[in-house]
């Protein structure tokens, strides 16, 4: 066992030197330029999000993880943003409109296309984490610019300090400025609407929406007898004998895992909902008013598109891959999860890829850190997890962030996405280059994997140990760990 974080982080360059040292020579490798994804080939897009809570989870963990899954060439960049104080009355432009500001806002780390505002996947410093997916239902998507789902999931970060909190942020935004416009970085409008997977040290909730209407689902590990008052300003529990009463509804008994794939998945086990979603179904004649209500089967679409068609294989997978580990989930289990190609939630096809993907443990001891991983680049089979634990004077990382482009930016801009950027990021170039040897070379693909792989291991031993109490970290070590392994993961693949 390692004294302390030093050892650590010389075991992890000491993996990047032996590579280093039976690596071909610089002539091994040549420049690309940005590759442009063949617009014209659409493939079905997805993203898949995961949660385990104990028992599911083989320590007292919730264990949250999305694959960020967008058009193959669009970079995804990590970044991070103080806790902040805001004037009352001002305002904060999203990607695409302003809305109100709060008057403070929680420390955020996020996962995001580097054109827009918002993030598609993320958590806080109160161990919130959240992850977006697209559907489309019979409600009509918007095209009039609005918030995108991906600016919803930065502002529940920002405003909630718990998943239940995040949940009342969300549908609030979303019944007071709707969501709509573009969710690609292309003039060809491309536009749905939203599901959330949100996370917290206790919990997690499953949040669907159709236009302003949503309705959630609140998911726990142990099944118990709980009655919940579906009010949008105030959401109850309450623990007693009687389990039935006017406007509340029963939580149904969890296994303790849960999946999201690009689907409405709620049916009549409904916790919170929109004041007037019954309404809405009965008046446009998709439910009778009569018998159980089921928000799956009033608002999803009769015909699906392709892409929603494919996602129900991979959600059926991911149950799959869930329940074959239940017990003994952990983050290198759900790690292992994003890195399937077979069942498809690992995404490498012609026209979309997974982007980035962000794994995070969420201890249920509030003494304990959560651990946040992300890679920054594609394809979570061959990228590395690094760590990110919050702390005071967080280390800039610049290496996994995009450059700006301010005014001239194709998103600011109108009409909009009339041109190109290079976006690419220090990590994102070097790792293209890695990614085409080893496609080219399948002598270098096994030595490069084997590197990665035995760096992420060290990462993940050295992070069990030190939520296990084996060492410490001093307040400058925390603020620099994502920073330090971005860097060790740079020297791998130069």
């Amino acid at each position: 066992m390692w004294a302390n974080w030093k050892g650590y982080l010389r075991i992890a360059e000491g993996v990047v030197r032996n590579y280093c040292l039976s690596a071909p020579g610089p002539g091994h490798c040549r420049s690309q330029k940005g590759r442009m994804a063949d617009s014209g080939l659409l493939v079905p897009s997805s993203c898949d999000c995961f949660v385990s809570l104990p028992p599911a989870s083989a320590n007292r963990e919730v264990i949250f993880g999305k694959n960020s899954d967008r058009p193959r060439d669009e970079v995804q960049e990590v970044v991070y943003f103080p806790a902040g104080r805001h004037a009352k009355g001002t305002k904060v432009q999203c990607t695409y409109i302003e809305v109100d500001q709060v008057e403070k806002t929680h420390a955020v780390i996020l996962s995001r296309p580097a054109w827009l505002w918002g993030a598609e996947m993320g958590a806080n410093e109160h161990g919130v984490c959240i992850g977006n997916e697209g559907v489309w239902s019979k409600e009509p998507v918007g095209e009039v610019e609005a918030l995108l789902g991906m600016d919803l999931v930065r502002l529940g970060l920002e405003r909630g300090s718990s998943a239940h909190e995040a949940v009342k942020v969300i549908a609030e935004l979303l019944e007071r400025y709707g969501q709509g416009g573009s969710c690609k970085e292309e003039p060809t409008p491309f536009i749905y609407h939203n599901t959330f997977l949100l996370a917290d040290r206790t919990e997690a909730w499953i949040l669907e929406t159709a236009g302003r209407f949503w309705a959630a689902q609140r998911i726990r590990g142990k099944g118990k007898r709980i009655t919940l008052y579906a009010t949008l300003s105030s959401l109850e529990e309450r623990q007693e004998n009687i389990i039935i009463f006017k406007r509340t509804w029963l939580l149904r008994f969890t296994k303790g895992t849960q999946n999201i794939s690009n689907q409405l998945s709620i049916g009549a086990n409904i916790t919170a909902e929109h004041h007037g979603l019954r309404q809405h179904a009965q008046e446009q004649g998709w439910w009778s008013g009569k018998g159980e209500f089921s928000f799956t089967e009033a608002f999803s679409l009769v015909h699906q598109p392709s892409r929603m068609e494919a996602a129900k294989a991979r959600y059926c997978a991911g149950q799959q891959l869930l329940q074959q580990h239940s017990g003994q989930i952990t983050a290198e289990t759900i790690m292992t999860i994003l890195s399937d190609k077979a069942s498809g939630i690992c995404v490498d096809s012609e026209g979309f890829r997974t982007t980035g993907s962000m794994v995070s443990i969420l201890p249920q001891d509030s003494r304990l850190s959560c651990v946040h991983f992300l890679t920054a680049i594609p394809d979570p089979s061959r990228s590395v997890f690094k760590p990110f634990i919050f702390a005071a004077n967080i280390t800039p990382f610049p290496q996994v962030q995009s450059p700006s482009f301010g005014d001239e930016d194709p998103v600011r801009k109108i009409p909009r996405f009339q041109s190109q950027v290079d976006r690419r990021h220090e990590l994102y170039r070097q790792h293209q280059l890695i990614l085409e040897i080893m496609d080219r070379n399948q002598k270098d693909h096994q030595r490069l994997q084997e590197m990665m792989w035995k760096l992420q291991r060290q990462i993940l031993d050295a992070m069990k140990n030190l939520l296990a109490g084996s060492f410490t970290l001093k307040p400058q070590e925390l603020a620099s760990l994502f920073c330090d392994y971005v860097g060790t993961e740079l020297k791998l693949y130069k």
